[in-house]
């Protein structure tokens, strides 16, 4: 065969491969045009809305109480789908030119990207004639979200201060829910319009139950004080379940009055009062990323304005702040996570306050106090361990422990003519108190805490579910 010959054949061999891979490619091409067109990619719908969990056996017999109008507040809520489909999880809340605002926040590390901004806002210079505005979303805790975190608040925050017609340096806004997942914020932000047209003046109960998460019920409570000249009216709302341990608040809080209020002395007022209210509860020890007490002064009473913490007027009012703030404490440890008992730990005789707050925490956190106490055990020898821990000066023999009215033991021993059947009668009690008196000095603190059941165990195993 020739050389020519030989090229011609490979030639034709070639081009005949080529052939049939044109014709495979045809076959697959024809094959696909005539399929069913794929499905359009969506993003991930939000889960559908877990079932209500049933009401705290300890939750305030009346409901939720009837909060008064605020005057210059108004408040509206929506379901933006931001964890779960169906359930509103959106408040906001529009304050009206010149109100006042104080707070208090988590000294967490690790505290989240709208508590730094918050923080940070409470420091810059009120505008002249501005207003203010809180967004909450439950759901996500917009916490450990790196630099997306604050991206998200921007976001958010700018989308109310455009629709409200207010700088942006008076929007404040929280977020509360699983930890370290990106905020869906686009979701928020397309709920904002609805939000801004739907502004009530008695919109608070709604926006109480729009931030709750693990929460049996929404929490509410209210004061109304004669101030000088007329009547100043407080309302407030919380949420909190679970990550409840003092360093503030452990939890969502927002009060509304219609009080004038300077704000120095508003933010001292409210500072100061934190340590015998949100500070002295505890449900497992465990601070949250993301608590924050916001405290907002309308300034539409007819009473005179409160520009000195000395003033008669300014007593009254912080009276009444004070069992506000108490009042929702409370609530929060009567929905606790699985909580069936109301625990209050009165500690006396203390060589100083934080010894008193050492000893009285150390009992409210024991998982095995809690766990006595879950099971009803008059188990009085759980409590002697606590304060032996605490860190705090103690003496054996000249502590005396008390359930309710009956002296248990004292002076390093159980008293002469213990009852058990007495003290097992006494736990089985939905609401105890537990007293500890040290012997050393005149210092005393006040906690209260929750039991420990398994219904903790079952809430927080499955959360992220």
């Amino acid at each position: 065969m020739s050389k020519k010959d030989k090229k011609d054949r490979d030639w034709k061999a070639e081009a005949k491969a080529l052939r049939s891979e044109v014709k495979a490619l045809q076959e697959q091409l024809n094959a696909a045009s005539a399929a069913p067109p794929a499905a359009p990619v969506v993003p991930p719908a939000a889960k559908p809305a877990k079932a209500a969990p049933s009401v705290s056996p300890l939750a305030p017999a009346g409901g939720f109480p009837a909060l008064p109008v605020i005057a210059g507040a108004e408040f509206a809520s929506a379901a933006a789908g931001v964890r779960y489909a169906g359930r509103t999880d959106v408040m906001l809340a529009r304050l009206c030119p010149g109100t006042a605002i104080a707070g208090v926040f988590t000294r967490s590390s690790t505290r989240a990207a709208c508590v730094l901004d918050c923080q940070a806002k409470l420091k810059m210079q009120v505008p002249d004639g501005a207003g203010a505005a809180i967004i909450v979303n439950s759901g996500n805790a917009n916490a450990f979200t790196g630099a997306a975190g604050q991206d998200s608040v921007d976001v958010v925050t700018g989308a109310v201060a455009k629709a409200l017609g207010m700088p942006v340096s008076r929007v404040f806004s929280s977020s509360t829910g699983v930890i370290g997942e990106p905020l869906p914020h686009e979701k928020v932000v397309a709920a904002v319009q609805g939000l801004g047209a739907t502004l009530a003046q008695d919109g608070i109960e709604k926006a109480a139950r729009a931030i709750m998460t693990t929460d049996t019920f929404p929490k509410g409570a209210t004061a109304e004080v004669q101030g000088d000249g007329g009547t100043i009216h407080i309302a407030g709302i919380a949420k909190g379940s679970g990550m409840i341990a003092p360093d503030m608040a452990t939890m969502l809080v927002y009060i509304f009055t219609n009080a004038k209020v300077a704000p120095a002395v508003l933010q001292q007022m409210l500072s100061r009062n934190v340590d015998d209210t949100f500070n002295a509860i505890t449900v497992d020890s465990d601070t949250s990323t993301s608590d924050a007490l916001i405290l907002a002064a309308t300034g539409q009473s007819a009473a005179a304005p409160i520009d000195k913490l000395s003033s008669p007027g300014a007593k009254a009012f912080e009276a009444g702040l004070r069992a506000v703030m108490a009042d929702l404490a409370k609530q929060v440890v009567r929905d606790g996570e699985g909580a069936t008992k109301f625990v209050e730990i009165r500690v006396t005789g203390a060589e100083s306050v934080e010894d008193a707050h050492k000893v009285a925490m150390s009992i409210a956190n024991s998982p095995l106090v809690k766990t006595a106490i879950a099971g009803q055990d008059a188990n009085w020898g759980r409590i002697v361990a606590a304060i032996g821990k605490s860190g705090a000066r103690a003496e054996r023999d000249r502590l005396a422990i008390r359930f309710g009215d009956l002296l248990v033991a004292e002076m390093g021993r159980r008293v002469p003519g213990y009852s058990e059947a007495e003290a097992s009668a006494y736990m089985k009690q939905q609401d105890l108190v537990i007293g500890v008196d040290l012997g050393l000095g005149r210092a005393a603190r006040t906690v209260w805490t929750c039991d420990l059941t398994h219904g903790y165990i079952d809430i927080n195993a499955d959360y992220r579910s």
